[in-house]
């Protein structure tokens, strides 16, 4: 198994920027998938970004696509989300995940196709 911290998070202006790490311990993090996503208060998690075991591959939606960029370094066991130009519609608890495959590539962007979730970091953005 595997367990996961965020951090980097905090009170931002809106056109600002952030980058936020999950850091891995445990099992070997190359042996895991990682997405990122988000949840505001009341609303329901919602899928920011997806790389693979090498970090070959990523997937963002559209709604972050150009301003949000995730990467690995497989090295030092950690997953990085950049996030710049940020918006107050991005404030949201930010949460990295991992799963060791997907037997279903559908669900690559769903919360349900992740096996370990970390604890959160809380992201602001102010208008």
């Amino acid at each position: 198994q595997v367990q996961l911290v965020e951090s980097g998070g905090g009170l931002v202006q809106a056109g600002g920027s952030l980058r936020l790490s999950c850091a891995a311990s445990g099992r070997t993090f190359s042996m895991y998938a990682v997405g990122w996503f988000r949840q505001a208060p009341g609303k329901e998690r919602q899928f920011v970004a997806y790389i693979n075991k090498s970090g070959s591959s990523t997937y963002y939606p559209d709604s972050v696509k150009g301003r949000f960029t995730i990467s690995r370094n497989n090295a030092k066991n950690t997953v990085s989300l950049q996030m710049n130009n940020l918006e107050p519609e991005d404030t949201a608890i930010y949460y990295c995940a991992a799963v060791p495959s997907f037997l279903n590539p559908n669900v690559v962007i769903t919360p349900q196709g992740y096996a370990y979730w970390g604890q959160g970091t809380q992201v602001t953005v102010s208008s």
